[in-house]
């Protein structure tokens, strides 16, 4: 059990903590935030009312956070809950709020003056470095350097790398992880039982890859079920017998969704599986929950699930479908087992937390520069 001792207070300005809707990073927000609150940080987390996600909620206001939802139609509204962050030791702007966030990632650099320390928190790293690299008037090439400290969704040396060449003072990936209190095995549920199950939201630059290590083994395997779950696959998707399409999946249904069927897929965007180093939040939930876990293959995946013992890799749909033609529910289950077990013990949020914590107090001077 962690001992909370009094520590700083934290502004953090992201797309959305009380729902997934459209939301990819609420997970990772809510796991990361409650550790660190655990660790006696005082959290206010800023989020604007866009997008239905307040129509959307899947989570009351948590007791480790406050909530603060904000009209986002001006400059004005952005500027007036800007002034509500004043006085916090710790700003952080996150990438992918949604709207104003070129207005928001240079006016929190101005809560410096006031001795505040901030951070920008990129949870789309790969999609941010090749967007300054490919446009040299990006607003926000110029403003990196600025920045206290840079934290990353993922991607490992690439990524850094990547950040310091655009002058970071300093980059760290905070890796996606389990939160074991709200993703854990349950009972499987007759609508959410299949072969393989996907839960992914319909993006541009993931979308190939899913007709190709999701829609592909489909059209292969005309007796096995296929479910995918997720936003925005109402139309312009395969018509097979085999495949059902369910939308939206809310939080509380995480845990049987990947629980009942005989398989889970994973599969990254094209960027993140260039990068590497960047496990999506759906791996650790599926893990956590004890599924088997088929995956494309990226770069790094050693670092946090062994291939062909706590999970499967594939390079191409052919490779996912020979897979799950031959794969038992008992070798499943033993796969599900491992990586449970890998998981539950060296990647947790609190395991992650633990870092940020260390980052923290380091950037506030707290601890020597050598340790941690």
């Amino acid at each position: 059990m962690i001992q909370k001792e009094k520590k700083q207070s934290i502004a953090f300005f992201g797309s959305s903590l009380v729902s997934a809707y459209w939301n990819g990073a609420a997970t990772y927000y809510r796991g990361i935030l409650e550790a660190l609150n655990k660790r006696g940080y005082r959290i206010t987390f800023f989020e604007p009312d866009a997008f239905e996600r307040q129509q959307h909620r899947d989570i009351a206001d948590p007791e480790y956070a406050e909530v603060v939802v904000y009209s986002a139609e001006s400059e004005r509204d952005v500027f007036d809950t800007l002034d509500r962050a004043t006085g916090y030791d710790i700003i952080i702007k996150a990438s992918g709020v949604g709207v104003f966030d070129h207005l928001l990632e240079r006016s929190v650099l101005e809560f410096r003056s006031s001795g505040s320390r901030v951070i920008f928190w990129d949870v789309d790293a790969p999609a941010t470095l090749d967007r300054m690299s490919n446009a040299p008037d990006d607003p926000f090439r110029g403003l990196v350097p600025q920045y206290d400290l840079i934290f990353t969704y993922g991607g490992g040396d690439p990524v850094v790398s990547g950040y310091k060449s655009f002058g970071a003072a300093r980059c760290v990936p905070i890796y996606n992880a389990l939160n074991p209190d709200t993703h854990f095995p349950t009972d499987s549920r007759e609508n959410f039982r299949a072969d393989l199950s996907l839960l992914a939201n319909r993006m541009p630059d993931r979308e190939s890859r899913i007709d190709e290590f999701f829609f592909k083994p489909a059209r292969l395997l005309n007796a096995r079920r296929f479910l995918l779950g997720g936003n925005g696959w109402g139309q312009n998707v395969p018509n097979l017998r085999n495949l059902r399409i369910m939308g939206h999946v809310y939080t509380s249904d995480h845990n049987a969704f990947n629980s009942s069927p005989l398989a889970v897929l994973n599969v990254s965007r094209q960027s993140m599986a260039s990068f590497g180093f960047s496990p999506a939040t759906r791996v650790f939930e599926a893990a956590g929950a004890g599924a088997c876990i088929i995956t494309d293959t990226w770069k790094g995946i050693e670092q946090f699930l062994v291939p062909g013992k706590e999970c499967l890799t594939a390079n191409s749909g052919i490779e996912v479908a020979e897979i799950l033609a031959v794969l038992t529910a008992e070798r499943a289950r033993k796969i599900g087992v491992a990586a449970f077990s890998k998981v539950t013990s060296a990647h947790t949020y609190d395991h992650r937390a633990e870092l940020v914590d260390r980052q923290l107090q380091r950037l506030l001077r707290l601890i020597p520069a050598g340790e941690g």
